[in-house]
């Protein structure tokens, strides 16, 4: 019998990303979004329109579902998560309890705070200091608490499948004029995780779930690396689509945090930024140790691969041409 998830939040950027990944090994996927939204056009998806905190007659149209994967998030403003993100989560667990299922939730690094080491394992202290830390460290207690199945999975900044994250809105922004925007130093190695592996390592810890214990922690490891790194990786692409001259680089362009600072008093999605900003100027890396010894090798696409795939995603590039391809348009 075909094993069925359900995912909340399913038109969303990992929600979406998630429901094609479990689509892909096989699942039947059930993707719950707000009453009368717009859905992708992806038969394989049945689309639920149904308001998550109706969760009995939510309960009752996933009815089967073995996985409910969290993928709601609210805007990037405190207000937002201080209103939105226990409910969210409320909702969720009376959901999964409803169907006795598995809750798995995408978590990040917020939860270490500032003075986290370099590596990151599950185990690590969390001393967070920020509104979302603090936020985030509630929400897995609030999981473990329940007593619903509950599995979370932390990750660095998401890139790719789409928009709304630092990569799509800030970094890449002006790729097209040659330009890479970063909000850190160049030499400083911070977490990353491309969302098509992260929504595939999803798919194999589900597909373990009955060998976990009630509630596990795992760790993402996708990549670390630097503002340096990046750009490795993104002039040769920029070069082959013409926006850098064949022996010229991507520039390298560093976000302007006075101004971010100045302006975040009135601007609170500006003021949500400037708390994360310990982010980029702290090396962190996820050791993935725990996860590979259940699932095998992580799911892991070559960053360069990865960066020009994310960026088709946002209509910046075109299916790249052979050389002799390029000369003949040229011509």
């Amino acid at each position: 019998m075909q094993t069925t998830v359900l995912i909340l939040g399913a038109r969303g950027r990992f929600g979406l990303a998630a429901a094609r990944a479990f689509c892909d090994a096989g699942w039947r996927v059930l993707g719950q979004t707000r009453p009368g939204a717009e859905v992708p056009a992806d038969p394989r998806i049945e689309w639920l329109g149904t308001d998550l905190h109706d969760t009995q007659a939510l309960a009752t149209a996933a009815q089967g579902a073995a996985v409910v994967v969290h993928a709601l998030n609210p805007a990037y403003t405190h207000q937002a998560w201080r209103a939105q993100v226990t409910p969210m989560m409320e909702a969720a667990i009376a959901v999964t309890r409803a169907l006795n299922a598995t809750l798995m939730l995408p978590g990040n690094v917020y939860n270490f705070g500032a003075a986290m080491p370099p590596v990151l394992r599950e185990e690590t202290v969390q001393a967070a200091q920020t509104i979302k830390g603090q936020i985030r460290i509630a929400m897995e207690a609030q999981l473990q608490r329940s007593g619903v199945r509950g599995v979370v999975i932390r990750a660095g900044d998401f890139f790719g499948s789409g928009r709304g994250t630092w990569f799509d809105s800030i970094i890449v922004k002006d790729i097209r004029k040659g330009v890479f925007t970063y909000p850190g130093q160049r030499d400083v190695a911070t977490a990353w995780a491309y969302l098509p592996d992260l929504a595939r390592t999803f798919v194999a810890v589900a597909g373990k779930r009955t060998q976990l214990r009630p509630f596990e922690v795992f760790h993402f490891s996708g990549y670390s690396i630097t503002a340096q790194q990046w750009l490795d990786a993104l002039t040769p692409l920029a070069r082959a689509q013409g926006w850098v001259p064949p022996d010229a680089a991507v520039k390298l362009r560093t976000l302007p945090w006075p101004v971010i600072r100045a302006a975040a008093w009135f601007v609170p999605t500006w003021a949500a930024l400037l708390e994360m900003r310990y982010l980029w100027h702290t090396p962190h890396a996820l050791a993935n140790d725990k996860l590979t010894t259940l699932i095998g090798a992580e799911p892991h696409t070559a960053l360069s691969l990865a960066a020009q795939t994310a960026l088709t995603d946002l209509a910046k590039v075109a299916p790249l041409l052979a050389p002799r391809q390029r000369r003949a348009t040229v011509a």
